[in-house]
């Protein structure tokens, strides 16, 4: 079992742990380098999945190598929304097994947060 820690150490939790070949990804929201989260959707899916990218990068995986997402929207009403911008990171032709689920709450008062599991190339 590998951990890869998040950049921020205060935060109590990692970014991925790998087992057997395979990355947990912690969930991503839209937040920016000064820790905070701008509004809207659109922006929120954006960076969420930007920051999703960038995760997926320290734990040696690209998005090429995910298998499975899992989507949270504080309003499932954004999901036909938060789709469009999906789209734009994952082809038609290559889409991961998904999830997704409204919820009442999500950390920092996000719209939207994203975790996947992906397989480390050998």
């Amino acid at each position: 079992m590998q951990f890869v820690p998040h950049t921020d150490p205060a935060l109590p939790f990692s970014t991925a742990v790998i087992v057997d070949g395979i990355a947990y990804m912690s969930g991503n929201i839209g937040i920016l380098p000064d820790g905070s989260v701008p509004s809207g959707l659109e922006r929120q899916s954006r960076l969420a999945l930007d920051n999703m990218v960038a995760a997926l990068k320290l734990a040696g995986c690209a998005l090429e190598d995910v298998f499975k997402c899992t989507v949270m929207l504080a309003d499932m009403n954004d999901w036909p929304a938060f789709n469009q911008i999906y789209l734009e990171y994952f082809p038609a032709n290559r889409l991961p097994a998904r999830s997704a689920f409204g919820t009442t709450g999500l950390a920092l008062g996000a719209l939207v947060e994203v975790e996947c599991l992906a397989k480390v190339p050998s």
